[in-house]
């Protein structure tokens, strides 16, 4: 049974000063990273459609590459973190986003819009495995857990004032919320340059990339953990769906990532303090629990308000629960090796996750409308993936030493 070791306690600002510069610029990154996103694709859609006067189709096809080529190339970008280092890779991501940003802001035709779309996509693929990987070696494994924690928080804090700055800036003009977002990513890019050490990387050339996806690939602990984990992902993004739909306006939609986020920066480092006392697995499965008992609120009460209010902040608390440790046990069940290529497999399975659930979140509010049913199905998910970690971690399959192909 895996335990956690006691972080040093005290509030955000001091356990941020406990690590190494390095780490906390990785914190730092992830919030400009998240503020400059935010900022941005929230408003993209609506410029399309009104202030370029773009069909509906076209709308979706630019918005669609751009999650395509992220979700399509995580596991690419895994890899090549794990081969050319964890630096490169953050600097590259950030200088194409920088680039695709800039597109953005000056782009009329489709074919351009389609180019930046991906672009500033691929840049997500090559960054996000190469910073968690870069996170884990860097934090050490006594503090994993309390820096996946602050991580989190920053992470959060960018989803928060993200939108806030993009609704300013887009009032006046769409061209300059990316132009500001292209500055972001540049400035970025060049702390990172500067600043951002090259340790903590691995090298492994012992085996070519044939010999380092069939290590990844033939983990067959992993993909059943990722698979259990895909199911928080299709719960956690129906704060994007099932929730605003439900919730009908914008006032209440704007409500709901309100005190999502809210919660999530209020209480990740108490629930993680609180949580340290648990092993990893048990943590892992109470937040999938959580999660899908959250939607037992809105069955229970209805498309009003309060109920989905309620949902959103029980589902922030899951996530709470679940992210420093789902980090963690990747690194895990990785033993250290091809870690980011891990991560990017990790988060290619949750992306095809994510996009099937929301196809069957969609068919089944039309079948069935706003009845108890849709909420009772997707508690089902949620407790259904606790069930299956429990099994996983009953089998000792989730231990820091196991085998990769238990």
């Amino acid at each position: 049974m895996t335990t956690t070791t006691a972080p040093p306690e005290g509030g955000v600002w001091k356990q941020i000063r406990t690590f190494e510069p390095a780490v906390r610029l990785l914190f730092l990154n992830q919030l400009t990273i998240n503020l400059g996103f935010y900022m941005l694709m929230p408003y993209l859609a609506a410029h399309l459609a009104d202030g370029l006067g773009m069909a509906a189709w076209a709308v979706g096809l630019v918005l669609g590459a751009r999650n395509l080529s992220q979700q399509g190339m995580f596991l690419v970008g895994g890899a090549l973190a794990d081969r050319f280092g964890f630096k490169p890779l953050i600097v590259a991501g950030c200088a194409l986003r920088t680039a695709g940003f800039g597109a953005l802001a000056f782009a009329q035709s489709l074919p351009v819009l389609i180019a930046a779309s991906l672009a500033t996509g691929l840049a997500g693929a090559l960054f996000n495995p190469a910073v968690r990987a870069c996170l884990a070696a860097e934090a050490g494994e006594e503090r994993r857990v309390q820096a996946f924690a602050l991580f989190n928080v920053h992470y959060q804090a960018g989803i928060l004032l993200g939108p806030l700055v993009g609704v300013a800036l887009t009032g006046v003009s769409f061209r300059l919320t990316c132009v500001v977002a292209a500055v972001l990513f540049a400035g970025l890019t060049l702390v990172q340059l500067r600043y951002m050490p090259a340790r903590g990387e691995r090298r492994e050339r012992d085996e070519g990339g044939r010999g380092q996806f069939r290590t990844v690939l033939s983990h067959r602990t992993f993909w059943l953990f990722s698979l259990a984990m895909t199911g928080s992902y299709v719960l956690s993004f129906q704060v994007y769906l099932a929730l605003p739909l439900a919730a009908g306006g914008a006032g209440s939609t704007t409500a709901l990532f309100v005190v999502s986020a809210l919660v999530a920066l209020a209480g990740q480092l108490r629930i993680t303090a609180w949580c340290r006392r648990l092993s990893r697995e048990r943590c892992l499965v109470l937040g999938l629990a959580l999660m899908g008992g959250a939607f037992l609120l809105p069955a229970a009460l209805g498309r009003g308000l309060i109920g989905l209010l309620l949902c959103a902040a029980v589902l922030a608390v899951a996530n709470a629960v679940l992210y420093p440790y789902e980090m963690d046990t990747v690194v895990a069940l990785s033993r250290g090796r091809w870690v980011a290529t891990h991560y990017g497999l990790y988060n290619t399975v949750c992306g095809i996750g994510i996009t099937l659930g929301n196809l069957g979140t969609g068919a089944l509010l039309d079948v069935t409308g706003w009845s108890a049913v849709p909420w009772l199905a997707l508690c089902a998910v949620g407790l259904g993936c606790a069930a299956a970690m429990a099994l996983l971690a009953r089998g000792g399959r989730l231990a820091e030493g196991a085998t990769p192909r238990d």
